[in-house]
């Protein structure tokens, strides 16, 4: 676990730096830190942001799909699901873990 508070901790430096929000527990809760995630600015951001960590070795993946989206739910009613929408094309899951200097060509260039 003291490792994975290290890379969290690694995790929200590097994204201030870049202008990017990374995701903190509320204070009155205790993190795991199994989990990470950032919210950028727009899926495209988060597409790219995604293509380019994919590519260079750090496994990223978008927070969910929505079940309304699914064959299954897809007629069931919503509200409309406006905030669900909006954390889904912005929220990107970054590992617990990752080798060592492979962010470092995305903190070197003004694009993903």
């Amino acid at each position: 676990m003291k490792k994975k508070v290290k890379v969290s901790e690694k995790w929200g430096i590097f994204f201030r730096e870049q202008g990017i929000e990374f995701v903190r527990s509320e204070k009155s809760n205790r993190e795991n830190n199994w989990l990470n995630a950032i919210i950028l600015d727009s899926k495209s951001d988060r597409d790219s942001f995604l293509k380019f960590t994919n590519k260079n070795g750090v496994m990223t993946r978008p927070i969910w799909t929505l079940m309304s989206k699914l064959d299954m739910y897809k007629n069931c009613q919503t509200d409309g699901l406006t905030n669900s929408l909006w954390l889904e094309e912005r929220v990107v899951n970054i590992p617990s873990s990752v080798p060592d200097r492979s962010l470092a060509p995305f903190n070197n260039q003004g694009e993903t």
